[in-house]
């Protein structure tokens, strides 16, 4: 019948289809599955990062063990979490499922910092090439996340990444550096992303 089809299964193959058009997912207070392409776009430009002096102190004094990809489900999971002065999250059961599925062709990676066994912290994206499309972070201790951030940086700079796209400007990614451009100039970039050589 006319108009009954359902939308397509959110596929790694989708998934990674949109992203290389600039598109990313978020569930509505429904469950159901919506794609944006914001303008202005969010980005990290990596070659301009800039680690608060306290924060890097709290690196250099060793209070968490950071691992990449030891538990991408939990934290996904820690970030779908119910926060305090939080609505509703975007990221679904759904939305788990399937970027748990991209994790398993390498397409996504998370960074966790632990500390004394216990996840307390971490950040998960996709990579796709030179792209790296940060989508979420949760912190259980106080700077937990942002030595994440910090370690995902340092990685995709060494590994030749183009663009750290944060999807929007919040207050939060601005003290390290995030700006907003026009989609246009977000497009330039992405292209450029996509013809680079890095491997996460």
């Amino acid at each position: 019948m006319a108009g009954s089809a359902r939308p397509p299964r959110l596929t790694p193959e989708l998934l990674a289809a949109a992203y290389c058009r600039g598109l990313f997912p978020m569930a509505d207070d429904w469950g159901n599955i919506r794609w944006f392409d914001p303008d202005p776009r969010g980005i990290l430009p990596l070659d301009a990062f800039h680690v608060p002096r306290r924060l890097a102190k709290t690196i250099r004094g060793g209070r968490f063990d950071v691992r990449f990809d030891r538990s991408f489900r939990a934290v996904m999971e820690a970030c779908a979490a119910p926060v305090a002065g939080r609505g509703e999250t975007w990221i679904s059961a759904e939305l788990v499922d399937a970027y748990e599925a991209l994790h398993c062709l390498g397409l996504a990676h998370s960074v966790e910092t632990w500390q004394e066994g216990e996840l307390v912290g971490g950040l998960y994206g996709v990579a796709i090439r030179g792209l790296f499309a940060g989508e979420s972070m949760f912190s259980r201790v106080r700077d937990a996340s942002k030595v994440a951030l910090v370690h995902l940086v340092d990685r995709l700079r060494d590994a030749g990444f183009v663009l750290l796209d944060t999807q929007f400007l919040t207050s939060h990614l601005a003290r390290f550096g995030c700006v907003e451009i026009p989609r246009t100039r977000y497009r330039q970039l992405l292209a450029r992303a996509l013809a680079a050589d890095a491997r996460f």
